[in-house]
C-alpha cells in the first residue's frame, strides 16, 4: 500500500505545480518576495509607509455552487475569476487596493490539466484586479469527493489609508447612488438556479434568443471585476461616500449596509437594463420580484453614493475602467434600508 493507491498522487501534484507557473508569472508585482514553491507567500510592505496610517484589509469566499455548472460543461477557465472577484470586490467596496491572492483547491481527484484551467482563471481575476497571485494550495479529497468534483475559495488583502476608508459616515440626504452593470448572475443564487433549470450539458448548450448566447455561457459569465472602476474614481478627485457589492441576499440584505443609521436608499427598477437571464429565472422557476432582488444583483454588481457635483466625473471615471454606470437613485431621510420604486 502507498499515497497513490490510497488516492493521492504525489506526482499529479507536481504537474499541477508545473502547469500553473506559466498563468501565475503573469500576475507579480514587484513587491513579491521569492517565488512559487515556498512554504509561505512573501510581500513587502515598503510602498505602505508613505501612508499616513495604513490599514489592511482582507477578504475570503468562494463561487459557491456555481463550481457544478463549470463540471457538467468541463469548462474550468474562468471559475478562477469568479473566486478573485468575490474577495477583491470587498476589499475595493472598503476603499482598498488588493495586494495579493491565495486560493484553495479541493479535489476529489488531480487531475493536472484542470487544475492549471482553473488557476488559470485565477491569475486573470488577479491580473484584472492588479493583484498577485502569491500561493495556494491544491488538495486531493479521495473518499470525501467524488473524482470529479472539486471546490473553489480564495483569500485576499488589500490596503487603504486610514482617510481614504469608505464607511458611509457622511452618507447625506440627497447623495447620488451609481450602479455598475454586473455580467449576470455572477456567483451568487445558484442553488436556486439549478433548481429552476435542468442541470445537464444538453440543457446548458441549448441557445436561447432571448438570452443572445447558450443558458451555460449565461449563467458561467465571470462575476466583474470593479477594483479598476473604484480605483478611478478616486482618481479622478471623487469621494466614494458609501458602497455597496452586491452579492448574496441581493439589494434587500447588501445595500444597507453601506448606510448609517437615519437614512435609507431609494432605488429606480427601471433606470437602467436588467440582463435577460433574470428574467428567464424569475419565469421559469415562478420566483416573485421581491425574492428575486433578495437573491440577485439584478444587473448592478456594485453601487456606490457620492455628492450630486460628483456624478459626471464619477460615471467618466467608471467609463474610462471599461465599466458601465448608471444613475439608479439617491439617499433620503428615513429608516436605515433600501426602497425599491
Amino acid at each position: 500500500m502507498d499515497y497513490k493507491k490510497a488516492g493521492v498522487d504525489i506526482e499529479a501534484g507536481y504537474r499541477s505545480v508545473e502547469l500553473m507557473k506559466e498563468h501565475v508569472k503573469k500576475t507579480m508585482r514587484p513587491e513579491v518576495l521569492g517565488g512559487l514553491g515556498g512554504f509561505s507567500g512573501a510581500f513587502s510592505l515598503s510602498k505602505i509607509k508613505e501612508m499616513e496610517e495604513p490599514v489592511l484589509l482582507s477578504g475570503t469566499d468562494g463561487c459557491g455552487t456555481k463550481v457544478k455548472l463549470a463540471m457538467v460543461l468541463d469548462k474550468h477557465d474562468t471559475i478562477g475569476i469568479d473566486a478573485v472577484a468575490m474577495c477583491v470586490n470587498d476589499i475595493a467596496c472598503a476603499g482598498g487596493e488588493p495586494l495579493f491572492f491565495l486560493d484553495y483547491i479541493a479535489c476529489g481527484k488531480n487531475y493536472p490539466e484542470k487544475i492549471a484551467d482553473i488557476v488559470k482563471g485565477v491569475a486573470e481575476g488577479c491580473l484584472q484586479s492588479e493583484a498577485a497571485l502569491i500561493g495556494g494550495e491544491t488538495a486531493e479529497h479521495p473518499g470525501l469527493m467524488a473524482e470529479d468534483e472539486y471546490d473553489l475559495a480564495g483569500f485576499a488583502v488589500g490596503v487603504c489609508d486610514r482617510k481614504d476608508m469608505i464607511t458611509g459616515e457622511n452618507l447625506a440626504c440627497g447623495d447620488v447612488l451609481i450602479g455598475m452593470a454586473s455580467t449576470g448572475v455572477h456567483s451568487n443564487g445558484f442553488s436556486l438556479v439549478r433548481k429552476v433549470f435542468d442541470m445537464t450539458k444538453e440543457s446548458l448548450e441549448m441557445y436561447y434568443d432571448d438570452l443572445g448566447t447558450t443558458l451555460g455561457e449565461a449563467l458561467l459569465a465571470p462575476t466583474r471585476i470593479y477594483v479598476k472602476a473604484l480605483k478611478n474614481v478616486k482618481n479622478a478627485g471623487v469621494t466614494v461616500k458609501a458602497c455597496s457589492h452586491i452579492t448574496g441576499g441581493g439589494f434587500y440584505e447588501n445595500i444597507p449596509r453601506m448606510l448609517k443609521d437615519g437614512v435609507k436608499a431609494v432605488i429606480e427598477k427601471d433606470s437602467y437594463p436588467i440582463p435577460p437571464i433574470f428574467a428567464k429565472i424569475a419565469k421559469e422557476g415562478n420566483v416573485e420580484e421581491q425574492m428575486m432582488y433578495n437573491t440577485y444583483n439584478m444587473g448592478l454588481g456594485m453601487v456606490i453614493a457620492v455628492n450630486p457635483e460628483d456624478v459626471d466625473k464619477a460615471m467618466e471615471a467608471i467609463r474610462a475602467a471599461g465599466d458601465q454606470p448608471y444613475v439608479v437613485g439617491h439617499i433620503e431621510g428615513g429608516e436605515k434600508g433600501v426602497e425599491l420604486c
